[in-house]
């Protein structure tokens, strides 16, 4: 039987790989929150590359700016917007202007969040609860929910979290944000069926420690980052766009069999609940 096997993969190769042109994004429109730096960013120039017309956005408009002048020159696609994912209003006007300017929406990247508290979760307040939970759990499924409907429209497509390694293993000071990013490991796993039934993949991404401004107070500080390295099997920081890149392969066709998944990206550090 094996010998069939082989025998038909060298008569016909792409029965053995996919072409890669199955994995264009163009005609395709992706959402990326909180994308004008780091993760982000990072992920909007690797779908963009790969055809996609992105949609990035961000709580400030010099950083809007800064971002679409940035895509632009890298021949990518790009519509810029502000938009504090926190607020309802403002994530209603993300989708309605998304589907305003490119007629659809195929792919949406959740990434914005926040942390405000560092130090030992007993002092953690209701109010940096409330904030978290809010931004970094409740706001990536309200979007969800937003924009499955007009996903559906389009005859699928696909939603990717961005959660942590700390959702894996908490972070002595980051205890808070730590259980935000372990809720969406969870949420990924129960969006992932109800979804499914309309072509829509659901997955998400843990970022190891990435050399972003959001994870300076990490990757700076040496105490830290040698407790770190002592985890890794590859032995350094992260890039943002090492994160892009599996963002971006999750919403395409070579991810096409994927749905409920979390990918870790770690540099090697042994992630399980």
């Amino acid at each position: 039987m094996l010998k069939s096997v082989f025998r038909c993969l060298r008569t016909n190769p792409v029965a053995g790989h996919r072409s890669m042109s199955q994995s264009s994004l163009a005609g395709k429109v992706a959402i990326v929150t909180a994308s004008t730096d780091g993760i982000g960013l990072a992920a909007a120039q690797a779908l963009g590359k790969r055809g996609a017309h992105v949609v990035v956005s961000s709580r400030w408009q010099t950083n809007v700016d800064k971002a679409v002048a940035l895509l632009q020159s890298q021949s990518i696609q790009v519509t810029g917007t502000t938009c504090n994912v926190g607020k309802g209003e403002d994530r209603e006007k993300l989708v309605q202007m998304t589907l305003e300017k490119c007629g659809g929406i195929d792919i949406l990247v959740s990434n914005a969040a926040v942390n405000p508290f560092f130090g030992n979760i007993m002092e953690s307040t209701e109010e940096v609860w409330d904030k978290i939970l809010s931004v970094n759990v409740k706001a990536s499924f309200l979007m969800t929910k937003l924009v499955v409907p007009h996903m559906a429209k389009r005859g699928g497509g696909n939603v990717v979290f961005v959660s942590s390694v700390a959702g894996y293993q908490p972070m002595q000071a980051l205890g808070p944000y730590s259980v935000s990013k372990t809720a969406l490991l969870g949420l990924t796993r129960a969006l992932a069926p109800e979804l499914a039934q309309d072509n829509i993949r659901v997955n998400c991404v843990a970022p190891g420690v990435i050399k972003t401004r959001f994870s300076s107070a990490l990757w700076q500080n040496e105490d830290i980052m040698d407790d770190f390295k002592r985890q890794l099997s590859i032995k350094r920081v992260g890039e943002p766009e090492e994160i892009g890149g599996v963002i971006a392969f999750l919403c395409s066709e070579e991810a096409s069999y994927i749905t409920g998944e979390t990918i870790t990206v770690t540099g090697g550090i042994g992630c399980r609940l």
